[in-house]
């Protein structure tokens, strides 16, 4: 009997697993029907995928309970909560001896990107599709790889999908106990910009995914020392694109202040009525990503320079 042309390449995945899993997640988002802006001619929502991979049990994770909080969990603790809430249900193993993470970054695509540098008041028509329909497919992602693993024999978990996941109440704004940014920057995917977003190779124009797993991965290095190293401001303070974007004041010299980023995006509705702005840009939920474009570091990591850099023209 020959095999299947849908048939999982188990080979390849017990030869070589972290190439197994960057092939699924890139072909995924290349195949998938859900990756559509279907009121934009079924462009594509997100470019091709940034993959790195990072040791679940490094010490950084450690470092976080104090960085961000200790809510914050770490994949060892989130794969035990994982692992033990159906461990009486199949009779497993709770022992874990390997824990890795996958973590992704899913590009905006120029066109989506060049709506937003044009936007004044926000989130253009375009990047608000993406921010609705961006989020789901990113879900389905998320799910998609840990039923992969599953399926190899594996346990894996999203824990932004999973039922302990949490939003804390903090006094600079409500906080997530699993942080996107800070596991991809832990991973090597990039580092933090001004604006508190995380500048991946493709720049900080990007959604983030991650899943937790017991495989043994070859982890991503990261190449940096400091966790603003990619950014300009950080490095010789040649730029403040992103707080001159920023129309809530939510962004300083000093970093991103949550409350406010979230108070802006809050009041965007009324804004966009008063302003007879509101065709088409009021849907599932109000977005603007006017910090992650027209910003040097839109679409890559920008090269340092004492100069003052200039963002792509329109």
């Amino acid at each position: 009997m020959t095999q299947r042309k849908t048939a999982l390449n188990t080979e390849l995945f017990k030869s070589d697993p972290c190439r197994f899993l960057e092939n699924a997640i890139r072909t995924y988002v290349a195949t998938n029907p859900l990756n559509t802006l279907t009121t934009f001619d079924n462009a594509s929502i997100y470019d091709e995928p940034v993959v790195v991979f990072a040791n679940g049990d490094d010490p950084i994770f450690k470092e976080y309970k104090n960085i961000i909080g200790d809510f914050h969990l770490t994949p060892r603790e989130a794969m035990e909560m994982y692992v033990k809430a159906k461990a009486w249900r199949y009779g497993l193993d709770t022992s874990l001896e390997n824990i890795s993470i996958i973590s992704w970054a899913l590009p905006i695509p120029y066109k989506t990107r060049l709506a937003e540098r044009r936007s004044l008041y926000g989130g253009s028509r375009r990047y608000n599709n993406t921010r609705w329909f961006g989020g789901p497919f990113g879900y389905t992602l998320q799910d998609h790889i840990v039923q992969l693993l599953e399926i190899l024999g594996n346990n894996a978990v999203a824990p932004t999908r999973a039922k302990f996941a949490e939003t804390i109440k903090t006094d600079t704004g409500l906080m997530a106990n699993w942080s996107e940014r800070h596991i991809a920057f832990a991973a090597g995917m990039g580092t933090f910009g001004l604006n508190g977003l995380m500048i991946s190779p493709k720049g900080c124009a990007v959604y983030l995914g991650s899943v937790v797993c017991d495989v043994a991965l070859t982890f991503t290095p990261r190449m940096y020392q400091s966790h603003m190293a990619y950014c300009l401001f950080s490095q010789d303070g040649s730029c403040r694109q992103c707080v001159e974007r920023c129309q809530g004041g939510a962004i300083s010299e000093h970093g991103r202040i949550n409350n406010k980023c979230r108070g802006q995006i809050a009041t965007q509705v009324e804004t966009l009525k008063q302003t007879g702005m509101d065709e088409g840009l009021i849907g599932l939920a109000p977005a603007c990503g006017l910090c992650s474009t027209r910003v040097p570091c839109e679409d890559r990591i920008p090269p340092m320079t004492t100069k003052k850099n200039t963002a792509n023209e329109l």
